[in-house]
């Protein structure tokens, strides 16, 4: 599926332009001419990246970021005719990913939403781990194994946070406690066992064979470095 990308600018030859130069990049473009019709279509298309105007007639880009970055994580590139570098900087603070002063080379531009893209694509990456099996999302704090969402407790998320960052690494359980929220070290070797087993009781399709969370006896525990799948991706 081709990556959406939103047009918001209420210069009708300019959306233009940009729409004709990203389809031929192979983007899909949906645009808007200010920023009240922009959140509409935003909601509705859930764009890969926007490309934002900061004066706007009914609401400004900024107005706009104001309300949108609150339902989404979608890489903004500002476009401003501004001088003054003050829209710039609060819509930087705003959470905007990258500007383009007006008037600007449409190449210019595309090798910008390129490289955004980019920066999201891989910053989704280290949010979204996936094991065989197992997908683990910093982001929204969700586990599922085989497609069916998996209830861990904090503990339990960030034992398999730390497990499925470095597949086949050996972790003691000092390691490991480290990487959890708890600071009781007095008897940290039973409540890392606990959590464990808590742990593969709910990710182990039998829980006492385990193959996701490998005992290295003498050591302490690894995940499987690598599992066939047993559902097709």
């Amino acid at each position: 599926m081709p990556q959406t990308i939103l047009i918001v600018d209420d210069e009708a030859k300019l959306r233009e332009m940009i729409r004709v130069y990203l389809t031929q990049e192979g983007f899909r473009i949906v645009e808007a001419s200010n920023g009240r019709d922009a959140l509409f279509v935003a909601r509705h298309e859930k764009p890969d990246l926007i490309i934002l105007d900061l004066m706007m007639p009914e609401m400004s880009g900024l107005d706009f970021m104001r309300a949108y970055v609150k339902e989404t994580n979608a890489p903004v590139i500002m476009l401003t005719a501004k001088v003054d570098d003050h829209d710039k900087i609060v819509g930087l603070e705003l959470g905007a990913d990258d500007y383009v002063t007006k008037p600007f080379n449409v190449r210019e531009l595309i090798a910008r939403v390129r490289a955004v893209l980019r920066r999201a694509q891989k910053t989704i990456e280290h949010e979204v781990l996936r094991v065989a099996d197992i997908m683990l999302n910093r982001t929204t704090v969700t586990v599922t194994v085989a497609g069916n969402l998996v209830e861990l407790t904090k503990s339990e998320f960030e034992l398999l946070a730390a497990f499925m960052s470095s597949p086949g690494q050996v972790f003691s359980r000092l390691d490991l406690l480290e990487h959890t929220s708890s600071d009781a070290f007095e008897g940290y070797e039973r409540t890392i066992d606990v959590h464990i087993r808590n742990l593969r009781a709910k990710i182990e399709p039998d829980p006492k064979h385990p193959i996701y969370v490998e005992t290295v006896y003498g050591m302490g525990y690894r995940f499987a470095a690598q599992r066939p799948a047993t559902t097709p991706a």
